[in-house]
């Protein structure tokens, strides 16, 4: 079989509109409705954090937005219809939004639903009951194997050089680990910014790429100025891996640690048990760990530009195509 024809398992319906196999991960702060709306329009999955919507109200209102401009999109390009969005969850326990979030995207029926940092089987059952699809952030065998017992439907497989929260495994192991127990949707996280690496991952066994850090690079983005320009300027070697900022180990980006009067080479250990998302409902800017340290992955060093979402889904699809080309 040639790669051109790589083989990956059936992945749901909801999947069925896209242009490339990717889904935009979903960032603090950086992803918001622009970022979404851009990534599906473009189509790609496009997602975001609950805890992103600052206040309560504006989840729902988000969503409504998300909705209303991709079907408006639909009716004007029937021949390239939107693909769809997801919303990520917290699911720890200092997440004090978690039951108020999980109602509104169950009433709103969000087609996907991507659960972090711990798994409930009640939560996949309420997705479930409308049709909807939950994907699970796991960084090791122990996780996927607790998730898909409690109900998810597929994993992301978050692994070296990830952005943000990370694991440290390589993709081939921990793919095809996975793939020894488990023939459902997988998608792949670690360092994916080009589209030679979407069809790598697919070669290695994963269905989806989960690409977060290049979207930092866009118009869209929900990011400063210097952020964007820190993604641009920044490679490998710029990259920090540490626990300290929330209490989960993570990558950041060198200048930002810097910035903040601290020595990226010698960062305290943070206690793990004082991780906290708790959030407050005043619409107050979310914690300084992920306003003033920028999370971002390894693989920054193909992003050499600020663009629109459109522009970078374009290239990703080019290189994908290419890469195709060049191994038949």
């Amino acid at each position: 079989m040639g790669l051109a024809t790589v083989s990956t398992m059936a992945l749901p319906a909801v999947f069925d509109r896209l242009r490339l196999p990717v889904v935009g991960a979903p960032m603090f702060i950086v992803s918001g409705p622009a970022l979404v709306i851009a990534q599906c329009k473009a189509g790609i999955v496009g997602s975001f954090p609950a805890l992103n919507a600052r206040p309560l109200s504006a989840l729902r209102e988000w969503i409504t937005q998300i909705r209303s401009e991709l079907a408006a999109w639909d009716a004007a390009h029937p021949e390239s219809p939107a693909a769809p969005f997801a919303v990520n969850q917290i699911v720890h326990k200092s997440n004090n939004r978690l039951d108020h979030d999980l109602a509104v995207c169950v009433e709103e029926r969000v087609p996907l639903i991507i659960t972090s940092l711990g798994a409930r089987d009640d939560l996949n059952r309420a997705v479930h009951g409308y049709g909807g699809v939950v994907l699970h952030d796991v960084i090791n065998v122990m996780h996927a194997e607790k998730a898909l017992e409690r109900g998810a439907d597929g994993l992301i497989t978050v692994c070296a050089g990830a952005g943000g929260h990370a694991g440290t495994l390589s993709p081939f192991a921990l793919v095809q680990e996975i793939r020894r127990f488990f023939n459902g949707p997988l998608a792949l996280s670690g360092a994916i910014a080009n589209g030679r690496s979407v069809l790598a991952a697919r070669a290695m066994g994963a269905d989806l790429a989960y690409i977060g850090s290049a979207f930092i690079a866009t118009e869209e983005a929900n990011a400063t100025a210097g952020y964007k320009d820190g993604i641009v300027a920044g490679n490998a070697r710029d990259i920090v891996y540490t626990n300290l900022f929330t209490g989960v180990h993570g990558n950041y980006l060198r200048s930002s640690i810097t910035a903040a009067g601290l020595d990226p080479d010698n960062l305290p250990i943070s206690d793990p048990s004082k991780m906290s998302f708790a959030s407050k409902e005043d619409g107050a800017t979310p914690t300084k760990a992920w306003r003033d340290i920028w999370g971002c992955g390894q693989g920054i060093g193909a992003v050499r530009e600020v663009v629109t979402t459109q522009a970078l889904v374009d290239r990703l699809v080019r290189e994908y195509h290419e890469a195709l080309e060049a191994l038949r």
